[in-house]
């Protein structure tokens, strides 16, 4: 809990900023409200005020005795600084130490924890100027909410658009929570695609964006794990506080995911790993256009979830959880899977959904357990993944219970 001061700068996105005050203040923080000039070109300043009753502050040189240091003394009471949304033209005052207005006064006397939700036109976010402006920011320790992707304001379609408000509000509530829940524990998480190389152009591949897994790591490492993420090709901001793991082929993630979970108390595989690979290995050169139909070996590729039950055996670790994507019979299949396999929980997902699964950055699923199943409604991919790591917290305590149960037992009286 604590006080979060929220910077609303001039995009469309700024009417979202209501939503995420609301948000925060569900999870119990106080929010004030800074808003630059063309930020009130989009929301008024009553709406803010109405929702945190406080005063929204607008201007660095507002009358009064003190109000030209009150972004001093708010800089010390604020537990984080939250700008969302972040325009270009403000994520560069801020990189560049520009304190023209008091948003950005702000940010350079507060030491508080910086959290900066970009939103803006797509070829605008992947301007080189602003990628390096965002890279000096993460570098002095900013976290940065990556934009979603889809339909833009501006009749674009690709990443620019504000992040969800849940996974905005779950950035910030990350970089207050203390260590907490998974304090010193090792979690291994896999995550996206892997490619099986045809030849040096082609491969096979799936949907898989990434998200999933990537915010399974994020929530995983905000309540203090330490988290190695497996991660396959997506192209996805890496969670602050992980350690990544880079892998492109079922192979590669096999050997990646095996030696780290020689160390981990737990275990989530939610990448889509390819079933098969070319039974002979990449061609050295491209396939050549030639007949009107060609024939491709495929060869299985390794089961890693089920390697990873056969390897931990009878063992109370790691804590085991898989995913499955699956287009019908969903719950059936899962629970299949759970028994084959040898795991503790399968999460299983309906990706024949449009809101839910591959690509999309909402998700719903059922988790299958051997006592039953529990069905998680459509929310957010970080939303879905707070209810995992909640599972997973419940099992690693039963288990660190049922040790302290054996050893007393086994205590001479």
């Amino acid at each position: 809990m604590g006080l979060i001061a929220l910077g609303v700068t001039g995009g469309i996105g700024a009417y979202k900023a209501v939503e995420i005050v609301r948000r925060l203040q569900q999870g119990g923080h106080d929010v004030v409200t800074i808003m630059t000039p063309n930020a009130r070109r989009f929301v008024g300043r009553l709406t803010f005020e109405a929702i945190t009753r406080r005063p929204v502050i607008v201007d660095q040189f507002a009358p009064g005795a003190n109000a030209a240091v009150e972004h001093v003394s708010l800089a010390t009471d604020i537990q984080a600084l939250l700008v969302a949304p972040a325009t270009a033209n403000t994520i560069g005052k801020l990189a560049h130490g520009i304190a023209d207005d008091f948003l950005t006064s702000l940010y350079l006397v507060t030491r508080a924890p910086v959290v900066i939700a970009p939103a803006m036109n797509t070829n605008m976010y992947e301007h080189p100027a602003v990628a390096g402006n965002l890279q000096a920011l993460r570098a002095r320790g900013a976290h940065v909410v990556a934009p979603g992707e889809g339909y833009l304001a501006c009749g674009w379609t690709g990443p620019g658009r504000l992040a969800s408000v849940e996974d905005v509000a779950a950035a910030v509530e990350g970089r207050l929570r203390p260590a907490a829940g998974l304090d010193g524990r090792r979690v291994l998480v896999s995550a996206g695609p892997t490619c099986e190389d045809l030849d040096p152009v082609r491969f096979v591949g799936n949907r898989s964006s990434g998200r999933m897994g990537f915010a399974l790591a994020a929530e995983a490492a905000g309540r203090g794990a330490r988290v190695v993420l497996v991660a396959g090709p997506c192209g996805l901001e890496p969670p602050s506080g992980t350690e990544v793991v880079s892998v492109r082929s079922a192979a590669d993630m096999h050997a990646a995911v095996m030696r780290g979970a020689v160390e981990a108390d737990a275990v989530i595989m939610a990448a889509a790993v390819a079933d098969y690979t070319p039974g002979d290995g990449p061609r050295p050169q491209k396939i050549v256009k030639e007949s009107e139909t060609i024939t491709l070996t495929l060869a299985r590729t390794t089961d890693i979830l089920a390697a990873l039950g056969r390897w931990r055996g009878g063992r109370r670790l790691p804590v085991l959880i898989g995913f499955a994507a699956e287009t019908r019979d969903v719950v059936a299949r899962a629970r299949a899977k759970l028994e084959a396999k040898r795991v503790d929980l399968i999460v299983a997902n309906d990706v024949s959904r449009s809101d839910a699964g591959f690509g999309a950055e909402t998700n719903a699923a059922t988790l299958v357990a051997p006592g039953g199943t529990t069905d998680v409604p459509l929310q957010s991919k970080r939303g879905v993944a707070r209810v995992i790591i909640d599972r997973l917290q419940g099992m690693l305590v039963e288990r660190d219970t049922a040790d302290a149960v054996r050893t007393a037992d086994h205590e001479p009286s």
